[in-house]
């Protein structure tokens, strides 16, 4: 009789049901490759065990770097991270670190942990220049590929990544450029690599300022600007004797050489990443700061798996072959919106030997395209101006 009883109530009160249950799995996975952040795909997978299974099969990841942390900083036994702090942004490239996440990276570390030893492989091979991930671990191992900081036990990217199975467009981001430059000066690279530097654009400025009363008409979409966007220079677009004498030459090459060094070092981080993850069409590694972005398409990330990169002998960084350089400048650029360069520099590279299907595409997609407006406008602008040519050798 009681159960008779309780079946109006049943039906009166029927059993919750979880609609969300009922979302098909590529509907979720859309949401998750919109979300991408490596931190946020960790918090997910606490969420149940279906988020748990899918977010391995997740297209699009951002990683956001948090913090660096040098070698010498990594080892305990090491007494000489002051020294190593004082030598320079450069010789902290090698460990990047993405902190502060507890609870989160504890279940995407749960999916990541069956394969640790090639892990191990991995770091014993590229001890010194790894990418690092943050996570937390207690009692972690440094030859595990952990490295425990504050109480915060940091992993490689290679090692967070290593269970996502399908990634097709991956972003990596350091927390800001290695190029320690003044304030008011600006500094912007690109850099496309394969198995080695296919190209590189530099821009620079001795000093960035606003004027808000200036009023300069925008580029038109096939690359014109207008002429009066240029000012206080000579008719005939030359250098004048003064950047020569004043160390504004010496200036663009520390410039250049440094941009080189740091897009070859992050080269040469990605590689066990790009080894592993043979379903990328796309990887990009930039820096908050805007500062410098390195990007590999589908093409030039499976000829780095084909053709071994040629590492530089002296460090830890992809060596830098042979390069023609051209260079553009002007003592002043007035752009749209009143943002005026003083000391505009653009320097457009490829390597002297270069298969010519690599040349294909014109100096003025390349090189217009390379960066955000409104500096995309001062390229344009630039490569109008009379061309100076450069060499260097390998490096």
């Amino acid at each position: 009789m009681s159960s008779i009883r309780s079946d109006p109530v049943h039906r009166i009160y029927p059993e919750p049901i979880d609609h969300f249950d009922r979302l098909p799995d590529s509907l979720l996975l859309l949401v998750f490759n919109k979300i991408g952040d490596v931190k946020a795909l960790g918090r997910c997978c606490v969420v149940s065990r279906r988020f748990h299974s899918l977010v391995p099969q997740v297209e699009n990841v951002v990683v956001r770097v948090d913090c660096v942390i040098s070698d010498d900083e990594c080892s305990p036994s090491s007494s000489s991270y002051d020294k190593s702090r004082s030598a320079g942004p450069i010789s902290s490239l090698f460990r990047f670190l993405l902190g502060g996440i507890v609870k989160p990276f504890q279940a995407l570390v749960q999916f990541l942990g069956p394969k640790r030893s090639a892990l191990n492989e991995t770091l014993n091979t590229h001890s010194s220049s790894s990418l690092s991930v943050g996570s937390v671990g207690p009692g972690a191992d440094v030859n595990d590929g952990e490295m425990e900081q504050g109480g915060v036990t940091h992993h490689s990217p290679t090692q967070v990544l290593r269970n996502f199975d399908e990634i097709r467009f991956l972003r990596i981001e350091l927390p800001s450029g290695e190029l320690g430059i003044d304030d008011g000066v600006l500094l912007r690279w690109r850099a496309d690599f394969g198995s080695t530097l296919d190209s590189c654009v530099i821009l620079g400025a001795a000093s960035v300022t606003k004027n808000l009363h200036l009023r300069v008409p925008e580029c038109a979409n096939d690359g014109f600007c207008p002429n009066n966007s240029i000012t206080n220079v000579d008719d005939n677009g030359s250098i004048p004797e003064s950047f020569y004498t004043n160390g504004g030459l010496k200036l663009r090459v520390v410039w250049t050489i440094s941009s080189l060094i740091a897009a070859s070092a992050r080269h040469y981080l990605l590689q066990p990443i790009i080894a592993e993850h043979k379903t990328l069409d796309s990887l990009v590694l930039t820096d908050a700061d805007g500062q410098g972005v390195l990007c590999m398409n589908r093409d030039q990330l499976e000829e780095l798996r084909v053709k071994p990169l040629s590492a530089s002998s002296a460090s830890k960084r992809t060596l830098v072959p042979a390069l023609n350089m051209r260079l553009w400048y002007a003592p002043q650029l007035e752009l749209p919106g009143g943002v005026v360069l003083k000391g505009a520099t653009l320097v457009a590279i490829r390597p002297s030997e270069q298969p010519a299907s690599k040349k294909e595409v014109s100096d003025s997609s390349w090189l217009s395209t390379a960066f955000e407006e409104p500096y995309g406008t001062a390229a344009k602008m630039l490569i109008k101006r009379r061309t100076y040519c450069l060499e260097m050798n390998s490096f």
